[in-house]
């Protein structure tokens, strides 16, 4: 009894024993499993929590080219924006010089509407006339509010217009936390926007429409033929390395505003700080966002648009085979150093099904990084193969067997800048007296317009059909071949007649 008892209980020690190792291992596999997601994750969605704080209510840093964010802090907080919204009156602007709708050199007569404009200003008078180019610059350096009025009533005929236009455009950039009220920012109550949505128009702004910064980085101009001094209100115009823009804003309840963008060889980083204590901290938190994003982050550009990427067989297509090519362009935010650590992997099928279409996508280039996909860029066709249905397929077939029976040498064309002479060379084109014409029978090889060997052996041979060598006519007998056996030539040709006229051939 007392054996049975230990045996059960033995049995029972081991029991447990087991059941802890398989839980210690399941918890170490679940935690590794976790760990490597959370690296994946971190490579392919790039969010650093740096080790500082910025003095503001409100930041965001992202990269240009990717529109990766690499800081933020409170980034989808709704904030009065003074006039940082004049971002989106400068993109308006572009969009409608860009697309032809306005020239820099228009003319915009000045409204009553448009003097009345407080704050920063040029001091428009009614009536005056000043080109679109001088208004623009006033904006963009001097964050001329009377300016900003002006050009949106050039653009939209007024600027409650205007303004439905900004929130229009607001809505396609996803813009999904902001509201215009005005085209200056004046207004605070129910006028409001994120350090989020500001970077996406700020983007907009610079990558769609880089002329831009010939005016954002201006530091020192004039307006009104030299009597009115235009002074940067974005003081790293002056101070930072690579500054291209963008936009200052301020009143008392927004506090200090800065949009600030920088490009070093080839990167460009926006940051957006909302609600700073004081002017010169908003320009040192700007500068310190985007010295931390030049000094761990860098951008790869790979450029394959448009290059040749192989070729692909084609399955019951007119074409067996087309051309491959690359269907667009990458920009890659890594971490500095590992630029020169991507890897391309081609991802393409061994071969497609007709109908192919140009431009059609049948693969796929994928950048990878440490194992991890940043990039995708799709592989097209850079041709088109019809499906070969059965109405082409003897389309073709006539077309080939015609090109074989077909023994009529082309007449030489006459080169168009050779003047007629008196004395012309003979003509080359007819037969000799004493030879007889192309398709009858020839006194002697020598005198055969085309040989028996010299004909056939230029001729490829179709799968499955017999060697034109050994079944076709022959030029002593064009009616019969080898075995006697008459070839109907012209019933092929009239009964596919119709197909041919099909398929245009």
């Amino acid at each position: 009894m007392k054996a049975k008892c230990r045996f059960f209980a033995a049995l029972l020690l081991i029991f447990c024993m087991l059941t802890t190792v398989i839980a210690a291992d399941s918890d170490t596999a679940g935690i590794t499993e976790t760990g490597t997601e959370e690296a994946r994750a971190a490579e392919v969605n790039p969010n650093p929590k740096p080790q500082f704080q910025v003095n503001a209510k409100s930041a965001i840093l992202i990269e240009a080219g990717t529109g990766n964010t690499v800081f933020a802090m409170n980034e989808n907080e709704k904030l009065p924006i003074a006039s940082i919204t004049k971002i989106m009156t400068m993109l308006l602007v572009m969009e409608a010089v860009d697309s032809g709708k306005l020239d820099l050199k228009d003319t915009v007569t000045i409204s009553a509407n448009a003097c009345r404009m407080g704050g920063s200003q040029v001091y428009l008078e009614e009536g005056e006339i000043f080109t679109v180019e001088e208004l623009l610059k006033a904006v963009a350096v001097h964050s001329a509010n009377d300016a900003s009025v002006a050009l949106a009533e050039k653009v939209s005929g007024s600027e409650e217009a205007f303004v439905h236009l900004m929130n229009e455009r607001a809505k396609e950039l996803k813009m999904n936390n902001t509201n215009f009220l005005d085209a200056t920012g004046l207004t605070d109550e129910g006028h409001y926007s994120t350090a989020h949505d500001i970077a996406i128009m700020s983007r907009e702004l610079l990558t769609k429409h880089p002329k831009i910064i010939y005016f954002t980085t201006i530091w020192h101009d004039s307006f009104r033929d030299g009597k009115f001094d235009l002074d940067n209100t974005n003081k790293l115009v002056k101070r930072y390395s690579g500054i291209t823009g963008l936009k200052t804003g301020f009143t008392s309840k927004a506090g200090f505003c800065l949009a600030a963008s920088a490009e070093r060889d080839g990167t460009q980083f926006i940051s957006v700080v909302l609600g700073s204590e004081s002017n010169e901290m908003r320009f040192t938190e700007s500068a310190k966002l985007l010295d931390f994003g030049f000094a761990n982050w860098e951008t790869a550009r790979i450029e394959k648009k448009g290059l040749p990427a192989g070729t692909i067989p084609v399955k019951k297509g007119e074409v067996s085979e087309i051309p491959l090519e690359y269907g667009e362009d990458a920009v890659i935010l890594v971490k500095k150093g590992k630029k020169n650590q991507l890897v391309e992997n081609a991802v393409i099928p061994e071969s497609v099904n007709a109908p192919v279409t140009n431009g059609q996508v049948v693969g796929v280039l994928n950048v990878e990084l440490d194992g991890n996909r940043m990039a995708s860029i799709p592989i097209t066709a850079a041709g088109e193969s019809r499906r070969c249905s059965f109405g082409l397929l003897v389309g073709m077939l006539v077309k080939r067997w015609a090109g074989l029976f077909c023994s009529c040498p082309e007449e030489p064309a006459v080169p168009e800048n050779i003047e007629p002479t008196d004395n012309p060379p003979p003509d080359n084109t007819s037969p000799p007296e004493d030879n007889p014409a192309p398709g009858s029978n020839p006194e002697s090889e020598e005198d055969a317009v085309y040989g028996e060997d010299e004909f056939y052996e230029e001729i490829p041979s179709m799968d499955g059909e017999p060697d034109p060598g050994e079944s076709a006519i022959s030029d002593e007998d064009p009616g019969t071949g080898e075995d006697g056996a008459v070839m109907e030539e012209t019933p092929i040709l009239e009964d596919s007649s119709s197909i041919m006229e099909d398929y245009a051939w």
